[in-house]
């Protein structure tokens, strides 16, 4: 679900127990880098360490599981270009109450992971190394800063149950409040679709069955990390927390490696062609 921007579905407010689950620890061990043999399927496995060399890729672990308990510090109002919005938000949770912030810091290092091993330079925008945020706009600058080659937001979403599969939100053009997206409008839909394809072939799931009309994408204007961004960028919605099958999916940790393999593929597929 995505950080202070009002996600495509809102999910029911959790019970202080669950809130309280969602506060998993985040300094528990890394998982193992998986050594991809090739690293990519069109290059021989001793070429598959410079693949990605002189790149820079960020990537964006949507929400902190600190948030909940920073209400006044991610309730404050930030600039997102079209309009003021939440500095962030404490995400969604799977019924059990495994926190998308976990989920998502979980796969953002995994895919920390096999991008390094393609010789990426590979920048996280918080390793669960703050008590909460960082908030949007701090998000997208993090991006900018770095030069990135390619911004990936890692999410997941809060919708109805029956809603199931990923989707792939893509900048919309806004010109206003001091954000243009201009730019990046044309290469975040080509990152976005080769995200797309790949992670599909990966994880074995197919596009959202509830927005995007089956493409798997979905443009929007009101996301603060895509409206401040100044170089290419999607958000990932990698399933929904809130379906019984789709959660089966997301607390599943061979899954997540797919996940990140498919996410990995299709940035590398973007960056090489």
């Amino acid at each position: 679900m995505l950080a202070g921007c009002g996600a495509t579905s809102q999910a029911a407010p959790l019970s202080e127990a669950a809130q309280e689950t969602r506060q998993e620890s985040v300094t528990a061990p890394r998982p193992p880098a998986v050594t991809l043999a090739p690293a990519h399927p069109s290059l021989p496995a001793s070429q598959g360490h410079r693949l990605l060399a002189g790149r820079t890729i960020v990537i964006d672990p949507g929400h902190n599981t600190g948030n909940a308990r920073h209400t006044a510090e991610i309730n404050r109002k930030v600039n997102i270009g079209t309009t003021r919005k939440e500095c962030d938000t404490t995400g969604t949770a799977t019924n059990a109450g495994y926190s998308e912030a976990s989920f998502t810091l979980d796969v953002s290092r995994r895919l920390r992971d096999l991008l390094t091993a393609r010789g990426a330079k590979v920048v996280l925008t918080h390793d669960g190394d703050r008590p909460w945020g960082p908030c949007i706009d701090e998000r997208a600058r993090i991006g900018n800063n770095a030069r990135a080659d390619a911004v990936v937001s890692v999410h997941a979403d809060g919708s109805a149950a029956g809603h199931r599969g990923f989707h792939v939100i893509l900048p919309a053009r806004v010109h206003a409040g001091g954000a243009d997206t201009s730019r990046i409008v044309a290469p975040s839909r080509v990152l976005g679709e080769k995200i797309r394809d790949r992670f599909a072939r990966a994880t074995g799931t197919s596009p959202a069955n509830y927005i995007g009309g089956g493409t798997g994408l979905d443009v929007r204007g009101d996301l603060g990390g895509l409206n401040l961004s100044t170089v290419p960028k999607v958000f990932v919605e990698c399933g929904n927390m809130r379906d019984p099958a789709d959660a089966r999916l997301l607390t599943s940790a061979s899954w997540r490696q797919k996940a990140a393999l498919g996410l990995a593929e299709g940035i590398t597929t973007y960056l090489k062609g």
